[in-house]
């Protein structure tokens, strides 16, 4: 998600709406995804559309800038959202949906109303069937714009109907340089290294990066690595690659002793293994091969997490195979 810096934005709103775009030019990352609105604004001639891709990259955001486009001073009436807080069942579909498409509204030659739905892939199945049958009955009016993070869940009748708009996970270069132009917007007080700890503990995700800003900059003044982290309550990355280069030395010991303090502090054997991952994805002190083979001890090791053995003792077992692989096989001879 990116953002259009204005001084006349309402000082009371979250910053991640205060500097939320209205324009296709001002979103952050997915040039060419974002490139395929910008050539369907020009022309005007909208399909249906799913945008597909993780939280917090600015899938909804893109389809707000681009109905502003098509629709200009008809936005407000012309444009309906139902998003994940609504309630999405077969009775909204046929109520909500199909009362708004049978709205007559005065729009520009070739624009058509258009409907929004955010998490659509929440949608029930049944929902999902009688959405189809709308799109079909109003498509002489109306555009659908669905929103989701698996477009696997979209049943295979309505992805046929669509467009699919992949996005990706935002560079931690491109939320550096939005965070920046946050920062001198609203005067905040930051060290480089602090809004490198915003973008890590985003992950790509620039609503959540927006927000860890303005969560710290309003909670201590200062944007600097150590408030960052206190803020978000992740692992420390300090602590990982303690443990990480305890690992490279094969000192079981201190790398186990480094994964319990962790864990002694609270922090869940997802929130632990997740972090240990994005610093290895980042650690440029380990060779390719090296890391691509901790990157699948790390998978493995959540993949059983998430099955439910959230215990010490798997992450215990993931720093012991991970001393493993940095050490010679000749340490293991009989």
């Amino acid at each position: 998600m990116a953002t259009q810096l204005s001084n006349n934005a309402n000082d009371t709103l979250p910053w991640v709406e205060k500097y939320r775009p209205v324009e296709l030019k001002d979103v952050v990352g997915n040039s060419e995804t974002v490139e395929r609105l910008r050539v369907i604004a020009q022309s005007g001639n909208m399909p249906n559309l799913i945008l597909t891709g993780a939280p917090g990259i600015g899938k909804t955001t893109s389809i707000l800038c681009l109905a502003h486009a098509l629709l200009g001073p008809s936005f407000k009436e012309a444009v309906m959202e139902l998003n994940a807080s609504d309630d999405r069942g077969i009775d909204v579909v046929r109520n909500r949906i199909k009362m708004f498409a049978q709205k007559k509204v005065t729009l520009p030659a070739g624009r058509h109303k258009i409907i929004i739905l955010d998490e659509a892939d929440n949608m029930t199945p049944g929902a999902q069937q009688a959405l189809r049958r709308t799109m079909e009955l109003y498509s002489n009016t109306t555009r659908f714009a669905l929103a989701c993070n698996l477009s696997g869940k979209i049943i295979e009748p309505i992805q046929s109907r669509c467009a699919i708009l992949r996005y990706g996970k935002l560079t931690n270069e491109q939320v550096l340089r939005r965070l920046v132009e946050v920062c001198r917007a609203e005067s905040v007080e930051y060290s480089p290294d602090g809004l490198e700890a915003v973008a890590f503990s985003a992950d790509g995700d620039m609503r959540q990066a927006v927000n860890n800003l303005q969560s710290t900059a309003s909670g201590f003044g200062f944007v600097s690595q150590e408030n960052v982290f206190r803020v978000c309550d992740q692992p420390h990355p300090v602590v990982i690659r303690a443990m990480l280069e305890s690992c490279g030395q094969g000192d079981v010991d201190k790398a186990v002793a480094c994964i319990s303090s962790l864990w002694n502090q609270g922090y869940s054997a997802v929130d632990i293994v997740t972090a240990v991952f994005r610093v290895v994805k980042v650690d440029d002190r380990l060779d390719e091969d090296k890391k691509l083979k901790f990157i699948r001890e790390i998978g493995i090791t959540h993949m059983r997490i998430v099955d439910g053995l959230q215990t010490l003792a798997q992450l215990q077992g993931l720093v012991a195979r991970l001393c493993k692989l940095a050490l010679p096989p000749s340490a293991f001879a009989v």
